[in-house]
């Protein structure tokens, strides 16, 4: 077997477990196997991420930036697009196959202890982001790292993730999703998530809602932890539209830097460039010693985004972003306005049954010329046909497609039709990540391809 197959064998082995939609509030039992392995999670630092959107473009910034300044990175993001491989990355690169498979055999004895002793209590077996959190860990642990950067699964005080001892923990903007897990309200939401605030740690923060805020401010007191928030401790003070980007004027915590390029649309994204710079220079500074030049450059202009505002072809214009709740579809609709110049957009839909159709497509109604209704490829997906029907009780035009290609090629070929002003058209896919990893695999497939040279 080949390093390859050894790495698949493992993803295999993971999904047998109960999936990471089953969720429980509870961290003792990935305490328990990181116990008996020697918390592999103690020997590097942690820059730990959570918020309701921009937690992975922001964590892929911090990391980015990290790794500038020479030093050795992991980074830790969920769900992947493509191949689970790309979750755990190491100096900016997905695991090796051989590292995630030795890893694995390394835990394994572990894993399978602390399943017996479960099973022995009534309990069922961890689940699959309790082991592949363990994995992340050990194989940070392996490589070795000098930073990790962990993006919370979901909430914080009780995910996985929080098993580790953040030196720094960054707040993203908090809003409602996973209302059945989290709570109702921003407050109660913030609550849990405010649960990844260490003792004596630096805690930076975007904008939040009033009530987030006071939660926030309230955890970081209790826990004698310093606290900075956006606007006030920090800014994005410019922001312009660039080539392939924007350049940033940001205030940061430890000094100001101008002609910052970010080779990523979206406002939002500047505010998560502002978010990064600060959680770094608490990081490497203590918050008292800016970032160079050079390296703000070179953590900055390196960094990627897969499956948000994602450039998959031209002509016509097609892109990608996951953009799975309201919040993430919000800021989509922002950053399609802002950046791009087309009169007409095509939205090919597809969102799982556990999120907020409705409220998806309310935000991306705007912009919305026409809905090329589909599912993504998971037994969670919502029906083309209930994503048709919302569309069409929204009042815009809408088809049903059976699958992302068949969804895709129709959209490309009503875009094609309107290349012209007043009526130049262009696609975003959006709606899922699970329908993001798929559009950037059918990206590159020859289908694909020919499509665009027919």
């Amino acid at each position: 077997m080949d390093d390859r197959e050894r790495a698949d064998a493992v993803y295999s082995a993971l999904l047998e477990r109960q999936g990471e939609q089953w969720v429980q509030p509870r961290v003792e039992r990935t305490r328990r196997v990181l116990e008996l392995l020697d918390d592999p999670q103690r020997t590097y630092r942690v820059v730990h991420v959570t918020g309701t959107n921009g937690k992975t473009s922001t964590s892929r910034m911090i990391e980015s930036l990290i790794r500038a300044h020479g030093l050795r990175t992991g980074l830790f993001t969920s769900p992947h697009l493509q191949r689970f491989t790309e979750r755990i990355m190491i100096d900016g690169a997905p695991v090796e196959d051989a590292a995630v498979a030795d890893a694995w055999d390394e835990i394994l004895p572990f894993v399978e202890l602390v399943d017996a002793e479960l099973a022995a209590a009534g309990d069922a077996r961890l689940t699959f982001f309790e082991v592949l959190t363990v994995l992340a860990f050990v194989v940070a642990a392996d490589a070795p790292v000098d930073v990790l950067v962990l993006e919370v699964g979901m909430g914080g005080a009780w995910d996985s993730t929080n098993t580790a001892d953040g030196d720094v923990a960054v707040f993203a903007p908090i809003d409602i999703d996973h209302a059945d897990r989290l709570g109702d309200t921003i407050a109660e939401i913030a609550g849990v998530k405010a649960g990844i605030i260490k003792d004596g740690a630096a805690v930076v923060s975007s904008r939040q809602d009033a009530a987030a805020e006071q939660v926030l401010r309230a955890a970081a007191a209790a826990r004698g932890a310093s606290i900075a928030f956006e606007g006030e401790g920090f800014a994005l003070a410019e922001q312009r539209l660039a080539v392939g980007g924007q350049q940033l004027r940001v205030r940061g915590l430890a000094g100001s830097y101008d002609d910052v390029y970010l080779p990523l649309y979206g406002a939002h994204q500047g505010f998560n460039a502002a978010l990064a710079i600060a959680a770094v220079e608490a990081l490497i500074g203590g918050a008292s010693q800016p970032i160079t030049g050079d390296v703000l450059a070179e953590g900055l202009g390196q960094v990627l985004s897969p499956g948000r505002l994602q450039l998959l072809g031209t002509e016509p214009t097609v892109l990608v972003d996951a953009a799975h709740n309201p919040h993430g579809a919000r800021a989509l609709v922002t950053a399609l306005r802002e950046s791009f110049d087309f009169d007409e957009w095509g939205v090919v839909l597809g969102v799982l049954a556990d999120k907020d159709a409705a409220g998806i497509l309310r935000e991306l109604a705007p912009v919305a010329a026409h809905v090329f209704a589909t599912a993504p490829d998971s037994e969670r997906a919502n029906d083309a046909d209930r994503i048709a029907d919302l569309a069409e009780a929204a009042e815009l035009p809408v088809t049903v497609h059976r699958d992302l290609a068949d969804a895709a090629d129709a959209a490309r070929a009503w875009a094609a039709q309107g290349q012209e002003a007043p009526h130049r058209r262009a696609v975003i896919i959006a709606g899922s990540v699970v329908l993001a990893g798929e559009a950037v695999a059918l990206s590159a497939s020859e289908d694909w391809k020919a499509g665009y040279e027919s």
